[in-house]
C-alpha cells in the first residue's frame, strides 16, 4: 500500500519510497518523516503481512519486480528506505523459506530495481542479530566484525547485506546498511516479547518465558530509531555501515518482572510460566554505536519511559488495532510449520517470471 505527503519546508525535496511502511518501525518512520519534512513525498509500500496494520496507512511485495520497477518509474523514486522484511525469530525456524524469499529474494528485486532507475539513496535497514551471539567476556561488535548469524532469521538478514554491499562495489550503488538491537514501542505486532508480554498481561495470560530467562537483550525506543535512520538518511556516508543501539541490557526474567511492576502484579507465580526454549537461542547480543555517535545521535528516551508509553498505548490500542489477529502470537511457540514442498516451484519459479 502507498500514500503520499507533500508540503513545503527549507530542505532538498525528495520522494522517498518506504518499503514495510505499514509495519512497526516503518510506520514510525513514515510519521517522522511526514511531520519533519513537508516538502518530501513519502511512499509507504507494504506487503500488508499478519503484522501490519492499515491503521498505520496500494498493497505491493518487494518480490514483485513488475511492480517495484513500475512504482520507481512512476512515482519518480529517487531515494528508498528499505524496512521490508519477515523479522520473527520463532516463525523463521518454522518457516525458515518464506523468510529467504522476502528477506533476501526481496531485497535482490529491490536492489536491480534502484540500480535500473539510478535511486540517489538506499538504506537498508538490518539487525544486530547478523553479528551473532557475544559472550560477556568479548567486546561489543562493531560495524568491522565478522557476522556469524546463527537462527534463520539472522541468517536471511546477513544474506541481503552482503548483496546490498556487492551492489555498491559492483554498480556504484549508492546504499548505506544500519544495525540496531531490539526495538520497542507502539504499534507493534504482539509476537516479541515486550508487546506480547503487556498484552498477555492485559488479557490476564501468563507470560511465557523460553528457557529459564536468563537471555538478555538491549533495547532501543521507537522514536529513537527513527532520529537515527533520519540522521543516517541526511548525512550517512555511500557504502558505509552503522549501528544502532542502546546500553540498557536486560534479561527477559528482569524484562518480565520489570512489566510486572508497572502493571502492579505481585503474584508472579501464576503471572510467569517457563516453557521449553527455541531450537537456538542466542545468550546475548551486543553492539558498539560510537560511529553513529559521531553524527550527533545517542538515545534519549530511558527504557522505563519507553515502556510506560508503550504500555499506554497497548492499553488503549491492543484490542483494536490487528483485530482479532494476536491470539495466537501470545501461545508459548506461534512458530509456523514448515512449509510444503512446493512453495519453491509456485513460490520463486513465479516471482522470477515476473521480473522477466
Amino acid at each position: 500500500m502507498s500514500t503520499a505527503v507533500s508540503g513545503s519546508r527549507e530542505v532538498a525535496s525528495h520522494n522517498i519510497l518506504v518499503t514495510g511502511g505499514a509495519g512497526f518501525i516503518g510506520s514510525h518512520v513514515v510519521i517522522h518523516l511526514v511531520k519533519s519534512f513537508p516538502s518530501w513525498n513519502i511512499y509507504a509500500f507494504d506487503k500488508l503481512d499478519y503484522c501490519a496494520s492499515l491503521k498505520s496507512l496500494q498493497e505491493g511485495d518487494v518480490c514483485s519486480a513488475e511492480f517495484i520497477n513500475y512504482l520507481l518509474s512512476e512515482k519518480k523514486i529517487d531515494v528508498i528506505l528499505h524496512l521490508a522484511a519477515q523479522s520473527h525469530v520463532d516463525n523463521s525456524f518454522g518457516d525458515s523459506l518464506e523468510f529467504t524469499r522476502n528477506n533476501v529474494y526481496g531485497t535482490h528485486v529491490l536492489l536491480e530495481a534502484a540500480r535500473a532507475h539510478k535511486i540517489r539513496r538506499f538504506v537498508h535497514v538490518s539487525t544486530d542479530e547478523v553479528y551473532g551471539e557475544v559472550d560477556h567476556q568479548e567486546p561489543d561488535m562493531n560495524e568491522t566484525s565478522i557476522l556469524a548469524p546463527s537462527n534463520p532469521y539472522a541468517a536471511t538478514k546477513a544474506a541481503a547485506e552482503c548483496l546490498v554491499m556487492a551492489y555498491y562495489k559492483s554498480f556504484k550503488l549508492p546504499i548505506i546498511i544500519t544495525r540496531s538491537n531490539n526495538i520497542f514501542g507502539p504499534f507493534q505486532y504482539p509476537e516479541k516479547i515486550i508487546p506480547k508480554f503487556i498484552c498477555s498481561i492485559l488479557k490476564n495470560l501468563p507470560c511465557y518465558i523460553h528457557g529459564d530467562g536468563s537471555n538478555s537483550r538491549r533495547y532501543l525506543f521507537a522514536g529513537d530509531l527513527t532520529r537515527a535512520l533520519t540522521i543516517i538518511l541526511l548525512h550517512g556516508k555511500f557504502g558505509e555501515t552503522y549501528n544502532i543501539g542502546s546500553d540498557c541490557e536486560i534479561t527477559n526474567l528482569e524484562l518480565t518482572r520489570s512489566l510486572l511492576r508497572h502493571f502492579n502484579i505481585a503474584d508472579e507465580k501464576n503471572s510467569i510460566r517457563f516453557v521449553e526454549d527455541r531450537a537456538f537461542n542466542d545468550k546475548r547480543y551486543a553492539i558498539d554505536s560510537s560511529k553513529i555517535h559521531s553524527l550527533g545521535w545517542r538515545p534519549t528516551t530511558t527504557f522505563e519511559e519507553g515502556i510506560r508509553i508503550t504500555i499506554e498505548w497497548y492499553r488503549a490500542h491492543a484490542d483494536n488495532w490487528w483485530g482479532d489477529n494476536i491470539s495466537s502470537a501470545l501461545v508459548p511457540h506461534p512458530g509456523r510449520k514448515f512449509p510444503p514442498l512446493q512453495f519453491l516451484t509456485e513460490s520463486f519459479k513465479a516471482d522470477e517470471m515476473d521480473g522477466m
